[in-house]
């Protein structure tokens, strides 16, 4: 087998300028600098710390309080460190209340590692696509992503270690909704950074793995978001089989029994090494008296996982589904 440098020096030279611009193999970018993805540990994939759902018209200069948000979060991400948990990726995208600074706080104080997310967010009826995403091109945008993995978010030096979009569930897509699924296409090619989609239903999921192909991304490289709405596990099946990630990420008191089932489909399937899960839990909502109703983290660890046991998975499986496909995810490694 070649070394890094010699095989590198085996591709054309546009892609290995490409190359040396993308993390080394094996190694996760954090909020704090790149570590070596056997150091994530136990990995909830889609959580929220910060996160502005409100209409972009009805936010007004000053009603965000970075210091209040730290201090609401820490106790909620000291407890989950407690728990067990090692690293929590943290999805928020652009343009929806992302704070790069405040979570780079939070890992120092937490013992967390955290991950952070570029990319533009097409769901919740497209409220939150800023007018130049209209305008701009899908290369364009792209260029935006891959400029915050190369320089950091603003004049942060925070750098983001995945890809977020997101569409609505009618198909075929809308074409703005296809040109955010190609900037981030785009944006991975140049980065690494795997793609993570808010997605639901199976048909756009499988309308966007189609986008991803046409560009030239490789299913591995491609997270499902929010798939346990999708009540049809042979659509499960299927898009892991094509090799993407299934991410049941709704994880709740409400939930826990279905996301079991889920996840019991997909090991009795023989595609539990395709299978993500999280909450999407949190989050510090600005404008609201003391950031709002903030969920915890601690619940998948505590009450998920000893129902996975209950209904027959091995230590191994738990293993393999928070430390090992996390790692792979992110890396792109599988």
């Amino acid at each position: 087998m070649l070394a890094g440098g010699a095989a590198s020096a085996l591709l054309p030279r546009q892609d290995r300028a490409l190359a040396q611009q993308t993390l080394p193999a094996g190694t996760v970018q954090t909020v704090t600098g790149p570590i070596a993805a056997s150091e994530l540990g136990v990995t909830l994939m889609h959580e929220h710390i910060v996160t502005d759902l409100r209409d972009p018209a009805e936010r007004r200069a000053g009603d965000y309080d970075r210091e209040d948000a730290i201090r609401v979060a820490l106790p909620h991400l000291e407890a989950l460190r407690k728990a067990g948990c090692r690293t929590l990726v943290e999805i928020t995208p652009i343009h929806i209340g992302r704070d790069p600074l405040a979570l780079r706080a939070l890992a120092a104080k937490s013992g967390l590692h955290i991950v952070c997310a570029t990319g533009i967010y097409g769901a919740a009826k497209q409220l939150f696509i800023p007018d130049y995403a209209r305008d701009e091109t899908a290369e364009q945008l792209a260029e935006r992503y891959v400029r915050e993995f190369r320089n950091g978010i603003d004049d942060t030096g925070v750098k983001p270690g995945i890809i977020k979009t997101g569409v609505n569930t009618a198909t075929p897509l809308p074409e703005i909704e296809r040109k955010l699924v190609r900037a981030a296409a785009l944006a991975h090619k140049q980065t690494g950074l795997a793609v993570a989609s808010h997605t639901g239903p199976g048909a756009p999921a499988l309308e966007e793995l189609k986008i991803l192909a046409s560009e030239g991304v490789a299913p591995k490289s491609f997270i499902w978001v929010h798939a346990q709405s999708e009540k049809d596990h042979e659509i499960h099946r299927r898009v892991a089989k094509e090799g993407a990630w299934v991410e049941f990420d709704g994880v709740g008191p409400k939930s826990i029994d279905w996301h079991v089932e889920c996840v019991r489909v997909m090991a009795e399937a023989g595609l539990l090494h395709r299978t993500l899960v999280s909450q999407d839990a949190g989050w510090y909502r600005p404008g609201e008296p003391g950031g709002g109703n903030y969920r915890g983290y601690s619940l998948l660890l505590e009450e998920f996982v000893p129902k996975l046991t209950a209904a027959g998975l091995s230590s191994e499986e738990i293993d393999q589904l928070l430390i090992k496909n996390p790692a792979a995810a992110l890396t792109g490694s599988a």
